[in-house]
């Protein structure tokens, strides 16, 4: 999962890239309001952490502009701004939640989960699909009643497949998801990610549809 971070405090900003890093999510942290608008309208992050006291481009702006421009991603407020006016803005501009800062990380953490729970449809933070059943609080993945121990992008990896079990995930979204806006990447990266995978939860686990990306069946053999 690719986490865009808006945030000008340095120091903030560096706990958050620390702490979701440790929770295997991808992350691409920013600092300036335009180029963080112009990472939203990429299209490429899951899920977009803002602050709205960005420079260069104020944060409900960004909102306001992600929305015009129907993009969907989901986007949670952290603001010192905790007037409950503020807030209703917030959220009546398109933010999905809001969090009052100073806040513990944890919690943001939480809401992330939440928020990509609903992004998905789903009811809890556990995955399953046939054989195999993923846990996003504790970050354990069970093959067939055994723990399996993952890299932080395999364990990306196969959530994004299992979020959208039964159906063809891109390339370009896996990609996305797992290495963030970061360009120093081979073209064979995502091949020799998919093949540590299948060596660890069998070769047939993971279907590749040539031209277009991978696919995780939904009820695997």
């Amino acid at each position: 999962m690719h986490i865009l971070v808006l945030e000008d405090d340095i120091p903030l900003g560096h706990a958050i890239e620390q702490a979701l890093s440790r929770q295997a999510y991808t992350v691409t942290w920013l600092r300036e309001g335009s180029a963080g608008l112009h990472a939203i309208r990429d299209r490429s992050a899951d899920l977009v952490l803002l602050d709205l006291g960005l420079p260069g481009k104020d944060g409900m702006e960004l909102i306001k502009s992600a929305r015009r421009a129907d993009i969907k991603t989901p986007i949670l407020v952290m603001t010192a701004r905790d007037a409950v006016a503020a807030r209703i803005q917030g959220l009546d501009a398109g933010a999905d939640d809001y969090l009052v800062k100073p806040f513990h990380l944890d919690e943001l953490i939480a809401r992330i989960r939440s928020l990509a729970r609903r992004a998905h449809g789903l009811a809890a933070n556990r995955i399953e699909v046939g054989a195999l059943a993923m846990d996003l609080s504790h970050g354990e993945v069970i093959h067939r009643g055994k723990p399996v121990e993952l890299s932080r992008r395999e364990f990306a990896l196969l959530q994004s497949l299992m979020e959208q079990a039964g159906r063809i995930v891109r390339r370009e979204s896996l990609e996305h998801s797992i290495y963030g806006l970061d360009p120093v990447i081979s073209s064979s990266a995502l091949e020799v990610l998919v093949h540590h995978l299948r060596r660890k939860l069998g070769f047939d686990a993971i279907r590749t549809v040539r031209g277009f990306g991978y696919m995780l069946p939904r009820a695997p053999d």
